[in-house]
């Protein structure tokens, strides 16, 4: 391992033929106001490699240019994504880890916000939860109660059939955007606020992760399992604490899921703790 393998952060991209859905997500890393990373791609893509496709080389060399490391891996065959999730942490060396889904747009501001928020709170992980434009004119009042953190983040048991558990209804749609909007919550401004899960755009305190485990249950599940994140991410609440965090300035691509098969939920399966 030589002085260019550690950073702070390593952002985690676990992709799946989606070429120029990774390029977008990609280059929104290029224009961050935080440079201290590295990117490491693991690619279960069957017929080719994704690294070799014209756009994501692009976008990779600027990436290069600016001072990141971009290391892409294939992870083959296809063990579902707890798995794909578990291999890009085994990757992974720097203190703080971002899973990014290779669908999603970030702000300049996500890496800098997403650091200094877990690293004021010393907590589990902090969630951008990521919003969907095409919903910006679908207001949900009744999805959009939310609850802030005005006291430090402190770790919390979050179970399926709670009052808890209905925090997921405020990343539906546009909801993060109207709330943002309503109470007036700029990225010089952010505020943290209580979460069910924030999948998509998490960073992660690495040891914290790897203290409950990270993803290894994936051997206790079929290949088509869902709600990797979610497990993980109500153990380390109930350990450490998380939370969410505004503005989320994570905006979906809205693209097909590649995961069609949910009827395996990890978090009904397997304890929280």
């Amino acid at each position: 391992m030589t002085k260019d393998d550690y950073r702070t952060i390593d952002v985690l991209i676990p992709t799946c033929d989606r070429p120029v859905a990774l390029a977008v997500t990609l280059a929104s890393l290029c224009a961050q106001t935080y440079r201290d990373f590295q990117v490491i791609i693991s690619d279960q893509t069957e017929e080719r490699d994704i690294s070799e496709i014209k756009e994501v080389q692009a976008v990779m060399r600027v990436l290069e240019v600016h001072g990141h490391l971009v290391k892409t891996y294939k992870n083959l065959p296809r063990r579902g994504i707890a798995e794909q999730r578990q291999f890009l942490l085994d990757k992974a060396t720097a203190t703080y880890v971002i899973f990014l889904d290779d669908d999603i747009i970030l702000e300049p501001y996500v890496l800098q916000n997403l650091l200094t928020a877990i690293q004021e709170e010393k907590c589990g992980f902090v969630g951008n939860a990521f919003i969907g434009l095409s919903f910006i004119n679908d207001i949900r009042p009744h999805e959009q109660n939310i609850e802030f953190w005005d006291t430090p983040v402190t770790p919390e048991v979050v179970k399926s059939g709670t009052p808890a558990w209905e925090r997921w209804r405020l990343h539906n749609a546009a909801n993060l955007h109207h709330i943002q909007q309503r109470f007036n919550i700029t990225s010089d401004r952010p505020r943290k606020y209580r979460i069910a899960w924030a999948s998509g755009c998490a960073i992660y305190d690495r040891q914290k992760l790897l203290d409950i485990g990270g993803y290894n249950f994936w051997q206790e599940l079929p290949p088509h399992a869902c709600g990797e994140d979610v497990l993980v991410q109500l153990r380390l609440m109930a350990k450490y604490g998380g939370c969410g965090l505004l503005p989320s300035g994570a905006y979906h691509q809205e693209l097909p899921t590649t995961i069609s098969d949910r009827s395996v939920d990890a978090p009904h399966l397997l304890p929280i703790c």
